[in-house]
């Protein structure tokens, strides 16, 4: 299976990038294949031109890469902190750019985009491990998880990717060492139970 792995985080050695690694080695050893962007060390530039918004908008090298190897995918997998209940912005320029009409999703004909769209993503499964520094009691009896109806009902439900894990950590800014350790031995678990190890081609008999 081919998996995409985006991760958006600007600070190298953060826990976001030990989770994105660790997910991208679990993957390899499972026998997939990774196709792994960090938007901050690639300097994805988030922000849409009005002239890329048409469906059959020409798009530059680097979107159309990026929109070739989302609509390829199998799995996807999502990295980022929780920062104000939303992704980072370069991740929501992201989303803007490339789950595009007519690649991740499409309306119905007669429906002039004011209906709900049909989903056309190949991806059965998506993951999204997210950061916090607030604690899980509160972020759901105050601020009601909005990256978890972000993620999955206004994004990968509506993109046609029919199953949806989601891992929130925390609280990050007090964890130790062990904590640590042992979140990543969860997403290593978790990556493993959405995309088991690959079966390995049987030679046919000369």
């Amino acid at each position: 299976m081919q998996i995409s792995i985006i991760l958006a985080h600007p600070t190298p050695g953060s826990f976001n990038h030990a989770l994105a690694q660790t997910a991208a080695q679990t993957l390899a050893a499972n026998r997939h294949t990774v196709c792994f962007h960090d938007l901050y060390a690639e300097r994805f530039d988030p922000i849409l031109p009005g002239a890329e918004i048409p469906r059959d908008a020409a798009l530059k090298p680097a979107i159309a890469q990026h929109c070739a190897e989302i609509t390829a995918a199998d799995g996807i997998v999502i990295v980022h902190p929780n920062w104000w209940g939303q992704p980072p912005a370069i991740l929501k320029g992201w989303i803007d750019r490339v789950l595009r009409p007519g690649l991740a999703y499409e309306f119905l004909e007669g429906d002039g985009g004011e209906g709900v769209p049909v989903g056309l993503l190949r991806a059965e499964t998506a993951v999204v491990f997210n950061t916090s520094n607030t604690a899980e009691a509160r972020e759901r009896s105050v601020f009601g998880d909005p990256l978890e109806t972000l993620w999955k009902n206004c994004i990968f439900d509506l993109c046609g990717v029919q199953r949806f894990y989601r891992r929130m950590f925390g609280v990050v800014v007090t964890s130790t060492p062990a904590q640590r350790a042992a979140w990543l031995q969860q997403a290593q678990e978790i990556v493993s139970q959405c995309f088991p190890m690959e079966a390995r081609a049987t030679a046919l008999p000369a």
